[in-house]
Parts: C-alpha cells; sequence; structure tokens
C-alpha cells in the first residue's frame, strides 16, 4: 500500500512539474518560422509561402520550414497491403 502512494505522489509531482506547451503549429498554413524574438524561441506557422518567410527570416538567426502539421500535406505513401496467394 505505501508504494502505491509513493508512486501516485511520484506521478502527481511530475505532472505538477513538468511544463506543458500548446500546439504552435497551425496546420492552416504550409510554413512555419522559427527563431528567436525577444530573448526566447518563437514559432510561428502564419507563412503562405517559403519566400514569404524568408523575408521575415532575412537578417535574423531563424530558420523557415515546411509546417508538419499542416492539414492539406499529403501524407508519405508507403508500401499498401501485399496482394497475392493466400492473402
Amino acid at each position: 500500500m505505501r508504494r502505491l502512494r509513493w508512486t501516485i505522489l511520484a506521478v502527481a509531482a511530475i505532472a505538477v512539474i513538468t511544463p506543458t506547451v500548446a500546439q504552435r503549429y497551425d496546420p492552416r498554413y504550409p510554413v512555419c518560422f522559427e527563431g528567436k524574438q525577444q530573448g526566447s524561441m518563437t514559432i510561428d506557422c502564419s507563412f503562405t509561402s517559403l519566400d514569404q518567410c524568408r523575408m521575415t527570416a532575412s537578417g535574423r538567426n531563424a530558420t523557415c520550414y515546411a509546417n508538419p502539421y499542416w492539414s492539406q500535406a499529403k501524407a508519405p505513401r508507403g508500401r499498401g497491403p501485399r496482394q497475392g496467394p493466400g492473402y
């Protein structure tokens, strides 16, 4: 019983201590900007093109990349189910 109490206490402490971050990626836009702004890292996914993002990132310590959560992104095509005798 003591072990269960300590386990619950440890899990609760970890849950309270661990910072949570909201999703920063807006799935409506295909390009994201990541760079330092006011001393902290900022991710801004509100760009419609890579060139538009690069203009914003120009002269800064920043980078532009494809939004991994873009809603219109095509999923990578993997191998489909095998078809043949016995399947």
